[in-house]
């Protein structure tokens, strides 16, 4: 059964994201649970994904362990299932996390290393992606020299997160830590992309989400490197599609992004409803890009 919304009544809820339902766990901690609803030009659909915070919390899982050398994450080891009461482990169980309570820094650390979506439409306009000026001539979807740095500042619920330039994101978290996060973030992508080109996946972009703790340590924290906040395309459909001018085919939801640009739709709450075969090709996607990139299925 898919899970559009938690219902937890032994631990206090703070908030509701676009994905995600967050607890307190006492002062110093929360549980993160990733629910299946599935959010598009920064709007909630009404559909759930099946099996989607399943897939997106195991994902998030293998990349902290497999990342937690570059920067600490915001893991505690603790099982999400020892925090609810027992009527509630099978909201938690495969799809929550219990974390440190961190202080996030409200910016979105994206990193480019392919030319696609709203950085292709914005070589496209102006040259530049984001204020960064990759050569000229590029194509849509061509590897770019090297991976950029694009931040974006956070966005309320229901609005559309920003792109600003470096020299903004400087004004808003200060030079030295915004220096820190951007050259934490592009080792994390050049590494988690290198490791993903083994599997047959390229990671074109992705986006990074930080927190400090009380002593302004620099922590990993919210996911990182799921379907939901990268885009994944298989190595050996890349090369046809460019060829070919077009994205090659994604094993993130740009299958619903690309069914969604083709309905009369301003991008506003609500959206169009999610066909049936749209919502089983998109829940196909998610556990194939798992399974590529971990070597293992669903648990």
């Amino acid at each position: 059964m898919a899970l559009y919304e938690s219902t937890l009544k032994s631990l206090p809820l703070l908030g509701r994201g676009k994905v995600r339902d967050n607890y307190a766990v006492g002062d110093d901690k929360l549980l993160i649970l990733t629910t299946d609803r599935l959010s598009a030009f920064d709007v909630v659909l009404s559909e759930p994904i099946p099996d989607k915070g399943k897939v997106l919390n195991q994902l998030a899982d293998f990349w902290f362990g497999k990342l937690g050398h570059i920067v600490p994450t915001h893991e505690t080891g603790v099982a999400p299932e020892s925090v609810v009461a027992p009527g509630e482990v099978e909201q938690v169980r495969g799809r929550a996390a219990v974390v440190k309570r961190l202080k996030p820094i409200l910016v979105e650390a994206v990193v480019r290393g392919y030319l696609a979506g709203s950085g292709w439409k914005d070589y496209q306009a102006s040259g530049a992606v984001c204020g960064v000026q990759p050569p000229a001539g590029l194509r849509n979807a061509q590897k770019l020299p090297q991976p950029i740095f694009t931040p974006a500042a956070k966005a309320e619920l229901g609005e559309h997160d920003e792109n600003i330039s470096f020299a903004e994101m400087e004004s808003r978290v200060g030079k030295e830590l915004a220096a820190k996060i951007r050259n934490v973030s592009i080792r994390l992508y050049t590494e988690a992309a290198e490791y993903a080109a083994t599997r047959g996946i390229i990671i074109a972009d992705t986006k990074f989400e930080f927190g400090l703790d009380d002593q302004d340590v620099l922590h990993l924290m919210d996911e990182v490197l799921t379907a939901d906040s990268s885009r994944f395309w298989p190595t050996d459909g890349y090369e046809a599609a460019y060829a070919e001018g077009k994205n090659p085919p994604s094993f993130d939801k740009q299958f619903v992004r690309d069914w969604l640009e083709t309905q009369p739709w301003a991008k506003t709450p609500p959206a169009p409803k999610l066909p049936a075969d749209v919502l089983a090709k998109t829940a196909e996607k998610y556990r194939e890009a798992l399974t590529r990139l971990t070597g293992q299925g669903l648990k």
